[in-house]
């Protein structure tokens, strides 16, 4: 039986995987290197930790990793962030889940500072039981960390206990290494064939689709 719910944020709940991709490349120009976006966007879904050994060596984030990557952030807070915008239907997916007697939790590659922006923009503040974020966890996305410490958050479940909402394979990557099973969303812009490779077990639109859907969705049937 499914106790809990266990959701991604971007592209997930909220719309901000193109601003989060546009943010890393401004970022790899400066540092010196000319990465296209869609190579970039590609890895959205992963922390920094996990994104920049993709594009950059060893030798050179020892060398400047840690000021990229605040580089990073002060430009996505700076210039993308205030654009964006939740998807449609969050708040009542989650009051659906909650009148199902399910525990709703976030798990998110993200700072915990923006997590806190993100709850406001969907207006779930007051929803969610439990959060975990890049700052509870050694390694992001597709590591298990965060879904393992959302877990012990939600009172040590046992991995039949809960499901993941996520939209990339990176998601299902880390959910199934704790055997959570995963349901994939599009809106983030991963294929549907990339999210069942991945693990996926069902796949809808969005939030507002699997609202529309849920009596059939696996988070019902468990």
């Amino acid at each position: 039986m499914i106790k809990a719910v266990i959701f991604d944020i971007d592209g997930t709940l909220i719309d901000s995987v193109d601003l989060h991709a546009r943010a890393w490349v401004e970022a790899f120009e400066h540092f010196g290197k000319k990465i296209p976006f869609e190579e970039v966007r590609h890895q959205i879904g992963k922390g920094g930790d996990q994104l920049m050994p993709v594009f950059f060596s060893k030798e050179e984030l020892n060398e400047f990793g840690e000021e990229m990557e605040e580089y990073r952030g002060r430009l996505y807070k700076r210039e993308y962030l205030p654009r964006v915008r939740p998807f449609p239907k969050v708040r009542e997916l989650f009051l659906r889940i909650k009148e199902d007697g399910k525990a709703l939790s976030l798990a998110s590659s993200a700072k915990e500072e923006e997590l806190k922006i993100y709850k406001r923009l969907a207006d779930i503040e007051d929803l969610v039981e439990e959060e975990t974020s890049a700052d509870d966890a050694d390694k992001t996305k597709p590591h298990p960390d965060i879904f393992e410490a959302a877990l012990k958050h939600l009172g040590d479940l046992s991995a039949s206990e809960a499901i993941v909402v996520g939209d990339t394979p990176y998601d299902a990557e880390a959910a199934g290494k704790l055997s959570l099973r995963t349901i994939g969303v599009l809106c983030g812009g991963f294929p549907e064939e990339e999210l069942t490779a991945a693990g996926c077990i069902s796949i809808f639109d969005g939030p507002a689709d699997l609202l529309a859907r849920y009596d059939e969705s696996p988070i019902a049937r468990g």
